[in-house]
């Protein structure tokens, strides 16, 4: 399979990605919208015509933003909420051309369950998300050519999801490894999307942002806000060289979700603008060069369409289960 490329770089920031790009009456949702990525996705998409919804947990926050364009609304829905999330979707009402799945927690360092007992990162950066998505299924099919864009990261190289206990319920509990497996488990929405919803003009890619300096690093400890390069070893913060502002990073998030050079494209990954390639997954990358080595490249367990099927079903009983205990409906 050809690898897709893209005449934008690394560099490249979301407006310059959507430069001449006209989204007037496109509507689209991008979770986590107030802040850092997800602001920087939010005027991108808006500044070229599209009506936003900013879903988050925490509206007030979102306020300043909305004021900012017309262009912009805001709702509240909290990803690790079951019941935050059919309320939601529920409430849509019409099409929905986009949806940036931009929300997420990154490495709580104890283990944490929402109210099903999900284990957090994998409730809030994947199954909310997968609740969402296929909740709003009949929105998406409306738009008659709907983009899902899973904003995924390079810890996915880490770490394949675990499907005999993805919820740290037997082994111990590993900050990193949890996060990993989340993003990979993003990753494989994508390509669960794209094998079951074609037939309705949905189409689902997933990226990496790369390493920008936002508040998802808030729950980091020293050394390890040391060890990737955000500080230095006086705790000073620092931007390294290869470290992306939020206007970068947002770039293949609005590629993905908005322009017209990924038609009818699906299934893939893309990091710094350009679909990456397929290798080997493993902690052996982070140990060749940190971080900043782990770039434009896709681990094979993430694109894995038989472990995409076994997800999917896994996040589909999953859910199932937690409505029937709750007596709520639900449709996937």
């Amino acid at each position: 399979m050809t690898l897709i490329s893209t005449p934008f770089g690394a560099r490249t920031t979301a407006a310059e990605v959507l430069a001449g790009v006209d989204l007037t009456g496109r509507r689209m949702i991008v979770t986590g919208g107030a802040s850092g990525l997800g602001t920087a996705t939010v005027r991108a998409l808006a500044d070229a015509g599209a009506r936003v919804t900013i879903a988050t947990r925490n509206p007030t926050i979102a306020k300043p933003l909305v004021e900012e364009s017309p262009n912009i609304d805001v709702a509240t829905v909290d990803l690790a909420d079951l019941d935050s999330v059919r309320a939601f979707c529920a409430a849509w009402d019409g099409p929905v051309d986009a949806v940036v799945a931009n929300a997420g927690v990154m490495m709580l360092p104890e283990r944490q369950v929402n109210a099903q007992g999900w284990e957090m990162q994998l409730a809030t950066n994947y199954l909310g998300h997968f609740a969402l998505v296929t909740g709003l299924r009949t929105a998406l099919r409306a738009a008659e050519g709907a983009r899902v864009v899973m904003v995924s990261s390079g810890a996915h190289l880490l770490a394949g999801v675990d499907f005999e206990d993805p919820q740290f319920e037997r082994k111990p509990y590993d900050s990193m490894i949890a996060y990993a497996q989340s993003k990979t488990a993003d990753v494989l929405l994508a390509v669960g999307i794209s094998r079951r919803w074609a037939q309705d003009g949905i189409r689902a890619n997933a990226c990496s942002p790369g390493q920008i300096l936002t508040n998802l690093l808030r729950h980091l400890d020293a050394a390890t806000l040391q060890a990737i390069g955000a500080t230095d070893s006086d705790g000073n913060t620092t931007i390294p060289d290869h470290y992306k502002t939020p206007e970068e990073g947002a770039a293949t998030s609005v590629l993905l979700a908005a322009s017209p050079l990924l038609e009818g494209v699906t299934g893939r990954y893309f990091e710094n603008n350009q679909e990456a390639p397929v290798v080997e997954g493993g902690p052996h990358l982070m140990a060749a060069g940190g971080p900043e080595a782990m770039v434009d490249m896709v681990a094979e367990w993430a694109v894995d369409p038989v472990a995409a099927d076994r997800l999917w079903e896994y996040a589909s009983t999953t859910i199932r289960d937690a409505a029937d205990l709750s007596g709520a409906s639900v449709s996937l």
